[in-house]
């Protein structure tokens, strides 16, 4: 396959690329350089061409988002900043009340 071969992008990857590039081309860009910037965009937001996607069962799913759920990690570090932005607003709000 030749450099800039665009056979292995999907259907849908190429209509996004033509509505990208009518957009750059309403806006002045010429249409060599408007294909260019709609096929670099379609690439990063999609990865390059059409992949094969594997399809994994609904259980191997659910034990990710379970595992993801044990560690909590995220949510603790939330909650403590929650918290001391909570008490930062009693401080400031009881220095208000005395004035």
């Amino acid at each position: 396959m030749p450099r800039g071969d665009k056979s292995s992008y999907s259907s849908r990857q190429k209509r996004k690329a033509a509505h990208i590039e009518k957009g750059y081309e309403r806006r002045g860009v010429s249409k060599k350089t408007a294909a260019k910037r709609a096929w670099a965009t379609v690439n990063k937001q999609e990865g390059g061409g059409a992949k094969k996607r594997t399809t994994r069962k609904s259980a191997a799913k659910k034990g990710r988002k379970t595992a993801a759920k044990k560690t909590g990690r995220k949510t603790t570090r939330k909650t403590a900043a929650r918290k001391t932005g909570r008490k930062a607003a009693r401080k400031t709000a009881r220095k208000r009340a005395r004035r």
